[in-house]
């Protein structure tokens, strides 16, 4: 079957309508004031069990709440929840437009569908959502991205200034992206990377520092002894007593002395900054 074109037309008080429509011998008029037209899905959302023969976009489009028909029409044919008309349009686009945050969590939340699927004119749901309440939902809980930018270039904030539509979404997308901006500028100042560890602040100029382990203090003193420490061991090792009691002592004093240096010069490496 061959989707069904529903044109929209001006009514008396000036708002968009749709001709009715007779789908599955009922008659429809449903409101989607942001179009031109409003098609139905493809032909897969026609060939539906006679248990649920529905229109899916029909039913999401349905005020104050979605038909509650909907959702165990979605439960029993998942694959129509990530649907799209012949706009791209999807129940994403139709759930922000009439401000059903509920239907926007369920459809994200338990049916998976992609929440920056985008329609012909490369526009999310954000760009068509109505209410404060709505892009909140978008942008805190479901994470659409902000970054998407229409046919025209526009991200959503910038669409709806441009149309002066909403002003109450306008502005607040323009809070939000004002203090994501101030949290990124504050995070690279403090040196924050994405995984949330904080960096040290800079070292001042023309300093660095060398982090080693003791084996490496060890290397680093793995070296020529000292001359005036063999000097001393030359001259006790050429003395008559150096093997008696007293030799002995000494030559353990000087060993004792020579440790100490040793140490001083360990913990010298492990703080030295240069």
């Amino acid at each position: 079957m061959a989707p069904c074109v529903l044109p929209l037309y001006k009514s008396m008080t000036g708002e968009l309508q749709a001709d009715i429509v007779v789908y599955n011998g009922v008659s429809h008029r449903p409101r989607f004031g942001h179009r031109d037209s409003l098609t139905t899905a493809p032909s897969s959302v026609h060939r539906m069990s006679a248990e649920a023969n529905l229109n899916p976009f029909l039913l999401a489009a349905n005020t104050p709440d979605p038909d509650p028909r909907l959702l165990p029409l979605l439960r029993s044919r998942p694959e129509l929840a990530s649907v799209q008309d012949a706009h791209g349009y999807s129940l994403l686009h139709a759930a922000a437009s009439y401000n059903h945050v509920d239907l926007l969590r369920s459809l994200v939340n338990e049916f998976r569908v992609d929440i920056n699927l985008k329609d012909e004119d490369g526009e999310t749901c954000l760009f068509v959502a109505e209410t404060v309440d709505a892009a909140r939902c978008l942008v805190d809980e479901l994470h659409v991205d902000l970054r998407v930018r229409n046919e025209d270039g526009m991200d959503a904030m910038e669409k709806f200034e441009s149309e002066q539509e909403f002003p109450e979404v306008a502005e607040y997308l323009r809070i939000h992206a004002a203090e994501a901006s101030t949290s990124e500028t504050t995070g690279a100042g403090a040196g924050s990377v994405p995984n949330g560890v904080q960096l040290p602040p800079p070292l001042p100029p023309n300093v660095s520092i060398s982090i080693g382990t003791e084996s490496d203090a060890a290397e680093t003193l793995d070296q020529e002894p000292d001359p005036g420490f063999r000097q001393r061991i030359d001259e006790l090792a050429s003395r008559e007593n150096f093997h008696t009691d007293e030799g002995q002592r000494e030559l353990r004093e000087l060993i004792s002395d020579a440790i100490k240096d040793v140490a001083g010069d360990a913990r010298d490496v492990r703080r030295r900054v240069g």
